[in-house]
């Protein structure tokens, strides 16, 4: 019935649709983003600057279970533009919004696109939202405790000579604390593109076993774009990665064994 539906749309009632989808997201967003905006000063100094402290929760774990132990990161704050901490406010709250309102986002695009698809389109989709949400949001965690300090703690202790002091703008240690979280969330999606591209015949396990190596040296230079430039770091970001490709190998030997015992 959906699908017929769809089928009766004219072009400017799917502009009308999408119209309304994105509307609903956009709402959700700001729904967020305003509740962040009435505790961002908690949330700046307790999830974010915290970052810089030797008391921040990886910095513990990494001193209590490896016995790497870290100072306070010697680091000062400032904002050098006459709207740059309320602009930057407002990019965080945003920013915010788009991450925790990810899933009800990400509904309205799959509500959208869903009514066009075919039955065994639909099949192979089943339960994209759930599990697209949950492998971004485990994504957007092992950026924030994992990647996003190591990142703070070796830009933030690295310095040229004892003579130059590190006085960072509050824009540029946001950006890259943000960014570093939001595409580590996306690098987290792997298994999900893999899955639709193994269900619609577009690769296979042999694809994927065959460039694996071209995939590690892939992930390498993903891990050393995100992440400070050591290899310690790179490592922490490569082995989930590779880890996820790995079970992207497997999605799609099932999914290739599932199709041999439907044709038999």
């Amino acid at each position: 019935m959906a699908t017929e539906t769809a089928d009766n749309m004219s072009f400017l009632d799917h502009l009308e649709e999408l119209r309304w989808r994105l509307v609903r997201a956009a709402i959700a967003v700001l729904i967020v983003a305003i509740c962040i905006w009435m505790f961002k000063e908690w949330i700046i100094e307790n999830m974010f600057l915290s970052m810089k402290d030797s008391s921040f929760i990886t910095y513990r774990w990494f001193c209590d279970y490896f016995g790497v132990c870290i100072e306070d990161i010697p680091i000062d704050m400032q904002s050098t533009e006459v709207m740059g901490q309320f602009s930057y406010a407002i990019n965080m709250t945003l920013m915010g919004g788009i991450v925790i309102a990810f899933p009800f986002i990400f509904y309205q695009i799959w509500a959208f696109v869903k009514p066009g698809l075919k039955e065994k389109e639909l099949k192979v989709a089943r339960g994209t939202v759930f599990y697209t949400s949950i492998l971004f949001f485990i994504g957007i965690l092992f950026g924030y405790f994992i990647i996003a300090p190591l990142t703070i703690q070796f830009f933030g202790s690295f310095q040229l000579s004892e003579q130059i002091k590190n006085d960072f703008t509050v824009s540029s240690y946001m950006a890259i604390v943000l960014s570093t979280i939001f595409f580590t969330g996306l690098l987290f999606l792997i298994p999900v593109v893999i899955y639709f591209l193994a269900k619609l015949d577009l690769i296979t396990p042999m694809v994927l076993r065959k460039y694996r190596k071209h995939a590690i040296v892939a992930v390498l230079i993903l891990a050393a774009l995100i992440t400070p430039p050591n290899l310690i770091s790179q490592i922490i970001v490569a082995i989930p990665i590779m880890i996820l490709y790995e079970i992207s190998i497997l999605l799609a030997v099932r999914i290739s064994k599932d199709k041999m015992n439907s044709n038999v």
